[in-house]
Formats: structure tokens, sequence, C-alpha cells
């Protein structure tokens, strides 16, 4: 590992047990049974856990979409060309995203970085940290160099450090990237032993001849790089992306900061499986947002050891399943500060 991301790692402390302690006999002490309100008390208290304070105000709430091409679009992974994802960086700046809408409708703040998009993008909102204009094709090469995937990590713990010095308490992991569902599988595959029939899905959209020709893309990029499962880093530098990349620096970051990380879908598991490698720490920092119908997500949440809290069946990405979960953030949240006690109801209890 190196050294920058071992000192990261480093300042990830254990969860705070006083405040869950705190937090529970707060659950207890409420008009209901004890655990009947099960995910949403077990939200609290990590969401206690997280911060040290039993009752953290967690009303300053950020989704950061990290935005990066992939050479391995050349491969013809995707129903959609690698064009779309300038595009839709800008459509993210205008407010007119999926993501942007559940965003405004939660109260939280989209920040967007261009970590890796293959274009010259400018825009006053737009955060330009750009390593480089998109990844190698993985299937003939490494997708990057280990020093450019540590870069990308960089900007995402930078990008956290500053919002959280501003008040920001949760984070939610989002991205854009055409083609960044094949990079996933493979780092399912190379940290998780899964096979890419088990692994790879249909992303966009694609057919069941386009599927079996990802699979087999996947494959050869796995022999090609024979990437180490024992280094998460050599597994992200040859098979990942720079959004990924960036995502963990967003997992690493909250976790340095003692934020809670809502984390979204498959591309964005694919980052938490990666920091969890990297910093098993930052894993009880760490709240799945939802299940994904990307083949794969089920393994990819178990490898990690995660459980999400809602089923939508949703595959877009962007971040718009973390941020669903927002809401059931501020339910736990308010039922922390708002519920009667039996002892103040006068209820007997049981």
């Amino acid at each position: 590992m190196a050294n920058e991301i071992r000192e990261i790692a480093e300042r990830i402390l254990p969860l705070d047990e006083e405040a869950m302690r705190a937090a529970q006999a707060r659950l207890d002490s409420l008009t209901k049974p004890p655990g009947s309100l099960g995910k949403l008390e077990a939200a609290a208290a990590q969401a206690a856990g997280v911060t040290g304070e039993a009752m953290p105000d967690l009303s300053r709430k950020a989704v950061i979409v990290m935005a990066g091409d992939h050479g391995v679009c050349e491969e013809g992974v995707s129903a959609f060309p690698a064009e779309v994802t300038p595009q839709m960086v800008l459509n993210f700046l205008s407010g007119g995203a999926a993501v942007n809408v559940l965003a405004r409708h939660a109260g939280a703040d989209v920040v967007c970085v261009d970590v890796g998009v293959n274009a010259d993008l400018s825009h006053p909102r737009l955060i330009s940290r750009k390593i480089r204009r998109g990844t190698a094709n993985m299937a003939r090469g490494p997708a990057m160099s280990r020093e450019e995937a540590i870069a990308a990590i960089r900007v995402g713990y930078d990008v956290v450090a500053e919002l959280a010095e501003a008040g920001t308490r949760v984070f939610a992991t989002g991205e854009m990237g055409i083609g960044n569902t094949t990079p996933s599988a493979a780092i399912l595959i190379a940290l998780g032993g899964l096979t890419p029939e088990q692994a790879v899905g249909r992303g966009t959209g694609i057919d069941d001849e386009r599927l079996l020709h990802k699979q087999r893309v996947v494959e050869r990029a796995l022999a090609v790089n024979g990437a180490d499962p024992a280094d998460p880093l050599d597994v992200l530098a040859k098979l990942g992306g720079l959004e990924i990349a960036g995502l963990v620096g967003v997992i690493l970051g909250a976790a340095a900061h003692r934020s809670l990380v809502v984390v979204d879908g498959f591309i964005s598991s694919a980052a938490a499986l990666v920091a969890a490698r990297l910093a098993p720490a930052c894993t009880p920092y760490m709240l799945a947002s939802h299940l994904s119908l990307e083949q794969g997500h089920r393994s990819m949440l178990e490898t990690i050891g995660l459980s999400p809290m809602i089923h939508m069946d949703m595959r877009l990405g962007e971040g718009t399943g973390a941020v669903l979960a927002f809401h059931f953030l501020d339910a736990a949240a308010n039922i922390m500060r708002e519920m009667a006690t039996f002892e103040s109801a006068g209820v007997s209890q049981g």
C-alpha cells in the first residue's frame, strides 16, 4: 500500500461505542417494542457511532458525483456512446439530471467533480481535478498507472475534507462514466472471486449478444493485466476507472472525517469494495442505500459485508439510490429527536 493511502487509513478511528450505547438507550426508551423500527434504528445507532454524538445533526448532506471516461468503451461494451459522459456532466451542473431532482427533494447538495472526463469542460460549479482524459483500454493493458489511481483517490479525499470542514456530515457516492459497469465487474471478479457470468451485467441495457461480448472483454482484461487480488491498488489501477478511484477517496475521506457515507449502486459499491480492502476500518462508516438490478450487486454488497436499506429495482447510478436513502436517515434522526419516551408519554413499558 502506498504511504499516502496508509496515512489516510490510519486517520480512520473505530466507531464511538459510548455514543452508540447512548443512542441505543434512547431508542429503547421510546414508545415502541425494542428494535421494531428495524433499519431506522440501526441507522440511528450507526450515525451516533460515526459522529460520536448520540443525536447528531445530519441535515447537511451532499452527493459527490465523480466523472470519468473509460478506454474500454472502444470494445463496444455499452449501449451509449462515450460522448454521453461530458454531456451528462453538463446536465448535472445545470440541475437537470435525476440525481439533481432527487437531491433537491432531499435537501442535499450535488457536487460534480471532473476527475477524468475525455473532454475539456468548464462551468462555474464544476470541480475540475482531471488526472487524465479517461483511462486506457483495460482489455489491452492497465487502465491507468498506480500513481494515477492514488492521485484520483486523493481528489476524492480532498473534496470531502473541504466539505466536511464547511459542515457537511453525510456524503453519498455518485458517478458518471459511460462503460463503467465493465471495470466495476472486473474489480468484483478480481477481489470477490466471482466468474464473469456472475459479475457482468447489462449496464445501460445491452442485449444478450453484447452481454456475452462484454463478459469476454472482462475475461481478456483480467488475463492481460494479471491484477493481484492481495493488492487492492493494483486491481484498481489495472481494472478500474478514475471516477471509481475518486469514490474510493470519498469513502476514505468520509470515514477519516467521522462522517457517514451512503453508498449508491454497482459502480459505487466497486469503489466501496476497494476502500474496504485498503482500509477495513472504513467499512462501519458505510451505509448501503439500495440493491441495484445490475448483475453482481448483491454479491458485491455481501463481499463488503453491507445490507441495502431499500429495494427499488433501480440501475441508473449517479447517486440516485443513495440520495433516496437520505430520506430514511432524516426519518431516523427525527425518530430520535421527536418520538416520546415511555416515561414522558405515561405509557407502561413491556
